[in-house]
């Protein structure tokens, strides 16, 4: 499922895609956004969690500027969806996605971490939404995605003044789970990604489904939405495994 710009190993049940676009800090592009598209719409069946990071030092930069300067209107309309449905492909597929973020986590690169699950900052990364030096505005979900983790008032903020955030600070206010030094965030998101796939495959895909959209819901329908996944996955085959193997003293094995 590689392809030039997303290179994809897959060792055991845990895929590791490492965006391949080197020279330009591995800004996202329509062929990149779609190779994305492609892995995520449908994801290999035995893969269990997804390693999501950047080569050459970056995450991602954020849009290829270059390939927005003569879009019409339209054209910008149907690309922002586009970004929208690929990037709900990965929040809500239900394949839980540990990013390794480096370097340059800037505009569409911060949207795209914002749609994974798990968020290690490796070293020197950099925070950053841009778009008002550029005279455009958010189109890849952050004012959803990023606007929640950051509040409105602080993103608002963050795009008027082009704010910098550092690792630290990023995990201070949410954008990132973990802050570790560059050299050890691809063995931090192994032992995560490890740990992610052991877990029984409804309980993530429950938490994946369903935890987003119950924070969309009033608090009565969100109760009662979670009374739906807590029957639903108290009464699969993997449940009866993980009680038993917990009074037993043993641990799991699931499907």
């Amino acid at each position: 499922m590689s392809s030039p710009l997303l290179q994809v190993e897959i060792t055991d049940n845990i895929a590791c895609l490492e965006i391949n676009r080197p020279e330009k800090r591995n800004a996202m592009n329509d062929e990149l956004l779609s190779a994305l598209g492609d892995f995520f719409s449908k994801p290999p069946e035995n893969v269990r969690a997804v390693i999501l990071s950047g080569r050459g030092g970056h995450y991602c930069s954020g849009l290829d500027l270059s390939e927005h300067v003569s879009r019409t209107a339209e054209g910008n309309l149907h690309h922002s969806r586009k970004w929208h449905g690929i990037m709900d492909d990965i929040q809500l597929g239900g394949l839980p996605v540990v990013s390794v973020m480096s370097g340059a986590v800037i505009g569409g690169g911060l949207e795209l971490a914002c749609a994974t699950h798990v968020r290690i900052a490796a070293g020197e990364v950099q925070f950053q939404l841009p778009e008002g030096r550029r005279g455009i505005f958010v189109g890849g979900g952050a004012t959803v995605r990023v606007g929640r983790i950051l509040g409105a008032d602080r993103m608002t903020e963050m795009m008027l003044t082009a704010r910098r955030y550092s690792a630290e600070e990023g995990m201070q206010l949410g954008l990132a789970h973990y802050a570790v030094p560059e050299e050890e965030a691809m063995a931090l998101a192994m032992t995560l990604a490890g740990k992610i796939a052991r877990n029984a495959p409804m309980s993530n895909y429950l938490m994946i489904q369903a935890i987003n959209r119950i924070q969309n819901m009033s608090s009565q329908d969100g109760l009662f939405a979670e009374s739906l996944a807590a029957a639903l996955s108290q009464t699969t085959p993997d449940a009866e495994e993980g009680l038993r193997a917990f009074l037993e003293k043993r641990a799991p094995k699931f499907r």
